[in-house]
């Protein structure tokens, strides 16, 4: 089954996002021309292209960025991102984000056809995650791992909308007819389609057990993706027959679109990839960028009132603790302690007592010489009679 997705940021409603892949050459050039033409058009208000944003490895090519921005119907400014990642033995990959003031509205042109030209020759519209066509009919291969192999990446793709569509006969050219040409304009570069032959449903829907969904024979389902939506019900997103004669599909467009309308969980990598579209944009106007500029002096005057208030806080706390040293040192030479001598009178050396003490014990340990007796007269000592 599908991962829970309780826990993830879901898209905004704003927001238009897909991925993609480039397989031929010059990309980047393709852009370009496209961006400009378009700008010469006036389909465009401008375009930019920022300096290459630093790589993970420093060794590694960095991704470009270009932006866009232009009005929507009703006025509404749409500022588009587009990040192309280095080229690889695949080809390219692209991310595409684009937001709007408003909530976006499925009849409002595609933000992939500001970068990209509308040109079935070009191949821009590659899905990253199979490597099929976005703007095409994508046949199963007849090889059965093969088909279990596209179908579990197509189920555990996050990004584009993957709808199974099965051929209960075998169509004419009316019937094949690409989902896409027939859906809202919001959603033609953000859906795969991918068509069954009649003997594939048992195969099909083998390989699709693990998402919870099904596909009807002759009908069709859109894959939940992974992260499936919260309180994804896959029976409201299954059409139980598709008349693939040539007439307006209006069961299986009204289950694509209302689909694409679920807050869908945002993918990891597209987090950060929002992030930068709001904070790293580049392409402003002029009075966006006095804006900007007011804000930034509003947030350093913040930070130094905060800084001198801080200061002004230290210095108070100082003087205090400077006030209260003098007043204990004042306290304690006001009233001395009366056994303590008084502070000019030095005490007495500890080897001087010592010394003093060592003296009296020897004095007092000497035994007195006898005195002997002298004569008056003379003052010598008398000698015994004969």
């Amino acid at each position: 089954m599908p991962t829970s997705s309780t826990a993830r940021p879901t898209t905004p409603p704003t927001l238009w996002a897909a991925r993609g892949r480039h397989v031929g050459s010059a990309a980047e050039d393709t852009v370009r021309q496209t961006l400009q033409r378009l700008k010469d058009d006036r389909v465009l208000d401008d375009f930019l292209e920022p300096p290459d944003e630093p790589a993970a490895d420093a060794t590694a090519a960095a991704p470009r960025i270009f932006e866009a921005r232009w009005k929507a119907p009703e006025a509404v400014t749409v500022r588009a991102r587009l990040i192309l990642e280095p080229a690889s033995a695949g080809g390219q990959d692209w991310t595409l984000l684009a937001e709007a003031e408003e909530a976006w509205d499925l009849s409002w042109p595609s933000p992939a056809t500001m970068f990209w030209p509308d040109d079935p020759d070009v191949t821009w519209d590659r899905d990253a995650a199979t490597g099929l066509r976005l703007r095409g009919l994508n046949t199963l291969p007849d090889d059965d791992k093969a088909v279990r192999r596209l179908l579990k990446e197509a189920g555990r793709s996050p990004w584009n909308i993957h709808v199974v569509v099965h051929e209960a006969m075998t169509p004419d050219h009316r019937g094949r007819v690409p989902l896409a040409r027939r859906l809202p304009p919001g959603l033609r570069h953000r859906v795969v389609e991918h068509r069954a032959a009649p003997q594939q449903l048992r195969v099909v829907n083998w390989a699709l057990e693990d998402f919870g969904v099904q596909v009807p024979r002759g009908g069709a389902t859109v894959l939940p993706g992974t992260p499936a939506p919260a309180d994804h019900d896959p029976a409201e997103y299954s059409v139980r027959t598709v008349y693939l004669d040539g007439s307006e599909p209006t069961a299986l467009i009204a289950a694509v679109t209302s689909f694409a309308a679920l807050p869908r969980p945002l993918p990891d990598d597209t987090v950060a990839a929002l992030t930068s579209l709001r904070e790293d944009w580049r392409l402003l106007t002029l009075q966006e960028e006095l804006e900007r500029e007011r804000r930034l002096v509003a947030m350093y005057a913040e930070a130094l009132e905060a800084m001198t208030q801080s200061r002004d806080l230290y210095r108070e706390a100082a003087e205090r603790a400077a006030e209260a040293l003098a007043v204990l040192r004042e306290s304690s030479g006001a009233a001395p302690d009366a056994g303590t001598p008084p502070a000019e009178t030095p005490s007495p050396s500890p080897l001087r007592g010592l010394t003093r003490t060592l003296e009296r014990f020897r004095g007092a340990g000497r035994t007195p010489r006898p005195q002997q007796e002298t004569g008056p007269d003379t003052g010598r000592p008398n000698e015994p009679d004969d």
